[in-house]
């Protein structure tokens, strides 16, 4: 009873000492979080020579142009001509509603026979709403995550044009049903890539867990729902089943062996910490790789960090031979430690090849929207509306790669359009 009561309080006395340094938590959850100085690099503050920056500059031809003359009563008396102008330019916005009535004209002859003009494609109805206005809810629905009630009511009180949310949602499904070919095209670039990054997370749809998947590199993304799944960690074994070569995250495998060392008391964790960090500076430095020789020296010491791993945090061995059958429960830190000697190949690839990077930031980077928007909606009502989220969020994250902003992106889409780098795709 003592023992067990001992091992309650290490272990709820491990889980207070986890942080976003020893561990997957996000810094904002750490208590009592101190901000770090950064480390001195010798630039200046501010944005450096080359960076593209946002400030407000005038423009050539302004929508508008008012003249303030002077009020010549106030003046002395005396003559005056004018010499010119001094100007000066307000940004500002014109939120309003446009609405296009077409008329086409019906022509009859000697004989009674009407002739109508054709209405433009797409105009089908009476009244209908037009694809600036779909597109802009799209931009606001899946891009900037505003729920529907709240799109509902910018339109209203903004706009005044009454949008319902089952218009919204079919706005969306619109937009899914144009980019089938997007999504086919996405799939067969990242397979054919040189690189790709993967990451998961879980998502909520009607109240039941899901895994919603993302695959991407420096030019595509691809999100996609899947129905099952396996308890996600940092080598998500599902991974290997496929037939490529494996860089595995070593921004996961730093927090793992601060946490060995911090909780577990385990000095080469320390160590080689130390040395995948050091082995990453000095990839930085010489640009991207190191020459095999360098690279021999520290695959040298990181085996032999693991062999003093091996003395330290020995494989555990099972006390009664009669007792249960299976492997025998590891500690974290052994499990760690076994992980990174048999996927050895998989965590210093990053050395060797320049196109291998050091973490998979990219990947989390793209995934990390679906948990922004899990945190405002809480879930997705339906598959439907989890696969819409993917394949929209595909398009706009591959189009900002592109360099082509997800407003326009979305125009093109709903005028039968796709941009200059996907000419290829038929809508």
């Amino acid at each position: 009873m003592f023992e067990m009561l001992i091992l309650t309080i290490s272990l709820l006395a491990n889980r207070l000492n986890l942080n976003s340094t020893n561990s997957s938590k996000p810094p904002s959850s750490d208590p009592n979080r101190k901000m770090q100085p950064k480390s001195k690099t010798g630039k200046k503050a501010g944005g450096q020579k080359g960076h593209i920056g946002t400030t407000l500059k005038k423009i050539d031809n302004p929508d508008k142009v008012e003249v303030i003359k002077v009020d010549r009563s106030k003046l002395p008396l005396g003559q005056y001509r004018q010499v010119g102008f001094e100007s000066r330019q307000v940004f500002d916005i014109d939120i309003s509603r446009v609405v296009t009535e077409y008329r086409v004209q019906i022509l009859k002859d000697d004989k009674g026979t009407r002739f109508v003009a054709p209405f433009p494609k797409g105009v089908t109805k009476a009244v209908q709403y037009g694809t600036g206005l779909k597109a802009h809810s799209v931009y606001m629905s899946q891009f900037q995550l505003v729920p529907y009630n709240r799109v509902q009511d910018y339109f209203a009180d903004q706009l005044h044009i009454p949008v319902s949310e089952w218009s919204i949602f079919n706005f969306n499904k619109e937009a899914l049903r144009f980019l089938d070919n997007f999504e086919n095209w996405v799939k067969n670039e990242l397979a054919t890539s040189d690189l790709a990054y993967a990451d998961e997370t879980g998502i909520n749809i009607g109240g039941k867990r899901y895994w919603l998947h993302c695959v991407s590199n420096n030019c595509w993304t691809l999100y996609y729902p899947h129905k099952k799944g396996t308890l996600c960690h940092d080598h998500w074994k599902p991974y290997y089943k496929f037939d490529c070569t494996h860089a595995l995250c070593n921004a996961h495998h730093v927090r793992e062996l601060t946490r060995a060392w911090e909780q577990d008391g385990q000095k080469w964790a320390q160590k080689l910490k130390n040395l995948i960090e050091t082995i990453n500076y000095k990839v930085t430095e010489s640009g991207g790789a190191l020459d095999a020789q360098e690279s021999q020296k520290y695959r040298i010491k990181y085996r032999a960090l693991i062999k003093q791993g091996e003395i330290e945090c020995p494989e555990p061995r099972r006390k009664n031979k009669k007792g249960k059958r299976g492997r025998i429960k590891r500690s974290k830190s052994r499990n760690l430690l076994e992980r990174l000697k048999n996927y050895e190949q998989g965590t210093l690839r990053f050395m060797d090849n320049e196109i291998v990077p050091f973490s998979n930031n990219l990947g989390e980077n793209d995934i990390r929207m679906t948990k922004v928007q899990q945190k405002i909606s809480g879930c997705f009502r339906s598959m439907d509306g989890a696969q819409i989220f993917c394949r929209v969020r595909s398009y706009l994250s591959t189009c900002r790669k592109q360099g082509v902003k997800s407003s326009h992106a979305l125009d093109l889409l709903f005028n039968g359009k796709l941009p200059d780098f996907l000419t290829q795709i038929v809508v």
